[in-house]
């Protein structure tokens, strides 16, 4: 059969997309302790490759993977855990469906097309990782230190207008509450009973996540001497965390973005505004001044 110009470079392109996912997933299913998460990958990663060699028929021609997207897999993967790789690459393949429907006349892409809707199927609750069964552990560090110390840094800022003074005031803030949060939640957790959570690791990535906030919000005040400035790089700063977070959640959970993040957004913010207020409203009630 004859093929277009636009045909052919579509066929090209699913076949780079083909061969670059089976080596990718060769090598995540390597670095797998679970057997059960090593053979579904490694059945994924052929596939991948059955479907290369039906393109390679329709091309005549072999093509090498994307390097820059081999690298960047198995990098995300080693950063932020196999799941969201995986569901990364899966999501950029299913971006393609309207390209593959425009290639729906050939007898093979329906074969094809079933093999990718199955691989998403098959890959929401595949792995199992610490950071995903204390998902909700991270989420409470993250939102509390966010909600409460954008506020107190907000609040402290006009209270105490000295960038030091604040810092070592917010640090002592984010550390106690981080020390407490963790014990709040290896208290939930264990009185929860949750199945497949221990409640010392859950506090751990609760305390874990919050004082990560609390470093990064407080850096600001560390590094610039006008404490304005640093609650205006705070606040960035913070929200950079959120959509950061809220980016993973989305793809590892399969969730929409915007929903959440403008969630966590109005609340962080919302809380920093009005203890900027309430900074302002005492510090003229107790008379404080600065030189």
């Amino acid at each position: 059969m004859e093929h277009s110009a636009e045909e052919l470079a579509l066929i090209k392109k699913f076949q780079e997309q083909e061969i670059t996912g089976y080596y990718v997933y060769q090598s995540l299913a390597k670095r797998q302790k679970k057997q059960e998460n090593q053979k579904l990958l490694n059945s994924i990663a052929e596939d991948e490759m059955h479907h290369y060699k039906v393109f390679r028929k329709l091309t005549g021609y072999d093509v090498s993977p994307n390097r820059w997207d081999k690298f960047r897999y198995k990098m995300l993967a080693s950063i932020f855990g196999p799941t969201f790789s995986t569901r990364l690459m899966e999501k950029n393949e299913a971006d393609d469906q309207i390209l593959y429907s425009k290639l729906a006349h050939l007898p093979e892409m329906s074969a094809i097309i079933a093999d990718e809707e199955k691989h998403e199927k098959e890959l929401i609750g595949m792995l199992s990782e610490d950071k995903l069964n204390y998902i909700g552990s991270i989420v409470l560090g993250l939102n509390d230190a966010l909600v409460e110390l954008t506020g107190a840094l907000a609040g402290l800022t006009f209270a105490l207008q000295d960038p030091r003074l604040i810092a070592l005031t917010g640090s002592i803030t984010g550390i106690a509450a981080a020390f407490s949060m963790g014990a709040s939640e290896y208290l939930s957790t264990k009185s929860e009973k949750a199945e497949g959570k221990h409640a010392v690791k859950a506090s751990i990535f609760t305390g874990i996540a919050y004082i990560f906030t609390v470093v990064a919000l407080i850096l600001p005040y560390l590094l610039l001497n006008n404490e304005f400035l640093s609650l205006a790089f705070t606040l960035v700063i913070a929200l950079l965390i959120i959509a950061g977070f809220n980016y993973y959640y989305s793809i590892v959970k399969d969730e929409k973005f915007t929903g959440r993040f403008i969630e966590m957004v109005s609340l962080s913010m919302g809380v920093a505004l009005l203890s900027f207020a309430v900074g302002l409203v005492l510090r003229k009630f107790f008379g404080v001044e600065t030189d």
